[in-house]
C-alpha cells in the first residue's frame, strides 16, 4: 500500500474522528508506518465471564487513494497477521481471542469492495476480523453487521464497538 496522492479532507477528517473515538473509549492508540503509509492502531482488552476469555480488540485504520476488492482483502490479511504478532500473552484461542476491525478509508471506492466487507466476517483460529470499507465522499461505512455462527460470543460486543468507533454512535 503506497500512497499515490494525499487523502482528501473528508478522508482525513474521518480518520481523525476515529482516533478521537478510540481514545474516548480508553483504547491505547498509536501510529505506525507500514511501508511508508501512516496507520492508526487502536487496542483494548476486555474480559467477560460469559465469554470465559479475554478479548483483544484491534482497530487498524488507513487512508488510501482507492479501495478495491484486492486492496481490502490484502489489508485484512495484513491486519490479522499484525494483530496476532503484537497481541502477546497466551496464544489466540486459549482463553483469549482477537477481534479486529481492518478499516480502509477513501473517497474512491469500488462498490464490490463494500459488498465484500458487508458480506461476512473473516475467521481464523482464535481471530475474527470484520473488514470495514469507508467511502468518505458518501459518508458510508460498510461492514458486516450480522452476528453469524463463528465468533458469535464476541459478535454483540464487536457490533457495539464498531458502531461507536466507526459510525460515531
Amino acid at each position: 500500500m503506497h500512497p499515490q496522492q494525499s487523502p482528501s479532507q473528508a478522508t482525513q477528517a474521518y480518520v481523525t474522528s476515529v482516533a478521537a473515538r478510540l481514545a474516548a473509549d480508553e483504547c491505547q492508540t498509536w501510529w505506525e508506518d507500514w511501508g511508508g503509509v501512516p496507520v492508526l492502531v487502536g487496542r483494548r482488552a476486555d474480559f467477560r465471564l460469559r465469554w470465559m476469555a479475554k478479548m483483544h480488540l484491534f482497530t487498524v485504520v488507513v487512508a488510501v487513494p482507492e479501495i478495491t476488492m484486492p486492496t481490502i482483502g490484502t489489508f485484512t490479511f495484513q491486519a490479522m497477521e499484525y494483530a496476532k504478532r503484537v497481541k502477546g500473552g497466551l496464544p489466540a484461542g486459549l482463553q483469549t481471542g482477537i477481534c479486529l476491525f481492518p478499516v480502509l478509508v477513501s473517497d474512491r471506492v469500488d462498490p464490490a469492495a463494500v459488498q465484500w466487507a458487508e458480506g461476512q466476517a473473516r475467521h481464523e483460529w482464535g481471530i475474527t476480523a470484520r473488514p470495514v470499507v469507508v467511502d468518505s465522499a458518501r459518508q458510508y461505512v460498510g461492514l458486516c453487521r450480522r452476528k453469524g455462527f463463528v465468533g458469535r460470543a464476541y459478535a454483540s460486543h464487536m457490533l457495539k464497538k464498531g458502531g461507536l468507533y466507526l459510525d460515531g454512535r
